[in-house]
């Protein structure tokens, strides 16, 4: 049986050596970011819109469809600032794949 969740953006299926997460923020809610949480991850912003806050306290927003990284970038938290629930899809390699 195949469990691997579909493409919310694409309608397809990943590849058995990616894994694909589902992040959900409410309106007005705000994660604490946790570098080892996002590594490897391509982020997508698939609804809803997202804001990344720096440790310097810049704010950058990013609407529906934005593609992140946030692995590298000096990050403290993610927040939803819009009306409606934000949905982020993380993809990333699984860790047995040896890239």
């Amino acid at each position: 049986m195949d469990d691997r969740p579909p493409l919310p953006f694409r309608g397809g299926r990943f590849p058995a050596s990616f894994r694909c997460r589902v992040v959900s923020l409410p309106p007005g809610v705000a994660r604490l970011y946790s570098r080892f949480e996002w590594r490897d991850a391509i982020v997508f912003v698939e609804c809803g819109g997202v804001e990344v806050e720096t440790t310097d306290g810049s704010r950058y927003r990013f609407p529906p469809g934005a593609v992140l990284s946030l692995y590298g970038p000096p990050v403290r938290s993610l927040r939803n600032p819009g009306p409606v629930g934000a949905v982020l899809v993380a993809v990333s390699r699984r860790a047995t794949d040896s890239f």
